[in-house]
């Protein structure tokens, strides 16, 4: 079993910053890849942004430039950094984490939730 625990999500003015941790933990031989994502009210989860175990990253359009991904592969810890909050990025925010365990194959992993909300 692997288990993500997101933290850092909040209230926000718009224009502000917010920071979300990842940590996994459980039956890790190695993670190849974690991410964050985001599903507002009423929307489906998308991508906001990923990073694999080699560093290469990926971000969703709207969030380029303001929002950095960070892995700390020594604890298994991803960080998403937030910038230039805005409205339109409230939603609950995910992290997802790609891992191979020990005792068995490649699983997709999913932490709880963290609420972030963006409003004066």
């Amino acid at each position: 079993q692997v288990q993500l625990v997101e933290s850092g999500g909040g209230l926000v003015q718009p224009g502000g910053s917010l920071r979300l941790s990842c940590a996994a933990s459980g039956s890790i031989f190695v993670i190849n890849r974690m991410g964050w994502y985001r599903q507002a009210p009423g929307g489906e989860r998308e991508l906001v942004a990923s990073i694999t175990s080699g560093g290469s990253t990926d971000y969703a359009d709207s969030v380029k430039g303001r929002f950095t991904i960070s892995f700390n592969n020594a604890d298994y810890t991803a960080t998403l950094q937030m910038n230039s909050l805005k409205p339109e990025d409230t939603a609950v925010y995910y992290c997802n984490a790609v891992v191979v365990p020990y005792d068995g194959p490649v699983r997709s992993s999913w932490g709880r939730g963290t609420q972030v909300t963006v409003s004066s």
